[in-house]
């Protein structure tokens, strides 16, 4: 009986209580009552016995990340987010998050004028504490300007507390219909302008022993598909670097995070490239049935509250495809090549 209930107590902890898990508490009660005693002795021993050493250490760790998550919480107030793509998007959702968290947020894009446009929306919202939002000019493929916009960036508070990595390119093309040029750009886009902004702000950081780093990756930045080479690899070496880092720093008092999202409802592909470098300007049904990416920023926000070092957030399917990469990979192979083939016919059908 003590175990079934203490196995009880901390399964519904890492469920948030709502009127359902009660309604079901009460008709547990009720059923026991009306139970015959042997019965229920078998379920306890089966519930305390193997269940317990499985749910008992997952909900004491789940119930400790929500209290650093609270503790950090109450820390967000007056920090510095710095926010890379957050013209648009994932990275205008999470101007929209951190803002209400009481953050001073560094608002960075290519199109400022679109910056404005979401410094104008933050400072529309009743928040408090509110700090008006910065907002700088970024091109992540201009890498010899990336020093100077950083001096800009911590002249602003001095400091920054929280870098997302969030701007990015993608590409809609086979390999051999994919010029180098291309591949170059989303590499120097997605990788080394994301590496040299993350080295160029990474001294201050150490300097003062704190500070927390974000990537916005990819779930194919942890297995590829077809028709994406250029984009996947991109986000791979994003990964790797992201992992290094994340072991270099750990004795600095510092953090580094890797979310890797599916599909998110966003301009991504409409912004995307071709092979031939010119502009997709297609919207994918994928992108387009893809998750919120107001969703998707409260996610984020909360990674960093718990400080976790890796997460994926997609669906089902995407992380069926990443299990079957690392544990099944000929079977994963067999998909994908049945689903380039599917690829190939449905664009010489279009053309």
């Amino acid at each position: 009986m003590v175990l079934l209930n203490l196995f009880l107590y901390f399964l519904f902890a890492i469920v948030q209580s709502s009127s359902c898990c009660k309604e079901f508490i009460m008709k547990l009660h009720e059923v026991e009552k009306c139970a015959p005693s042997s019965d229920w002795n078998v379920l306890y021993w089966v519930l305390g016995s193997i269940l317990m050493p499985v749910a008992l250490p997952l909900a004491i760790i789940n119930l400790w990340q929500r209290f650093r998550a609270q503790k950090y919480r109450n820390q967000l107030p007056g920090k510095v987010v710095l926010i890379t793509g957050a013209s648009s998007g994932l990275g205008e959702s999470l101007a929209h998050v951190f803002y209400r968290a009481g953050c001073k947020v560094i608002l960075a894009a290519r199109r400022v004028q679109e910056l404005e446009r979401v410094k104008s929306d933050l400072l529309a919202l009743d928040v408090d504490p509110a700090y008006p939002p910065t907002v700088l000019a970024l091109d992540l493929a201009e890498l010899n300007s990336i020093p100077d916009f950083v001096s800009r960036a911590l002249a602003v508070y001095n400091q920054v507390d929280i870098l997302i990595n969030n701007g990015g390119i993608s590409v809609r093309a086979d390999v051999a219909s994919t010029s180098v040029d291309v591949d170059l750009k989303v590499m120097v886009v997605n990788y080394f302008g994301t590496v040299a902004l993350t080295k160029a702000l990474l001294p201050s950081m150490v300097k003062r022993q704190s500070g927390h780093i974000c990537f916005i990756s990819s779930v194919q930045g942890k297995f590829a598909i077809p028709q994406r080479a250029a984009y996947s690899a991109s986000k791979h070496a994003l990964q790797a670097f992201a992992d290094s880092l994340r072991a270099e720093v750990a004795n600095k008092k510092m953090y580094v995070s890797c979310v890797s999202p599916g599909y998110i409802r966003t301009q991504l592909s409409m912004n995307a490239l071709t092979g031939a470098g010119s502009s997709y300007g297609k919207m994918d049904e994928t992108t387009a049935k893809g998750m919120s990416p107001d969703k998707l920023a409260e996610r984020i926000l909360q990674c960093i509250m718990r400080k976790e070092p890796d997460i994926i957030v997609s669906d089902l399917q995407a992380k069926i495809a990443y299990y079957l990469r690392h544990f099944l990979p000929s079977v994963y192979f067999w998909i994908m090549a049945k689903r380039a083939l599917k690829l190939e016919k449905a664009e010489k059908k279009a053309n």
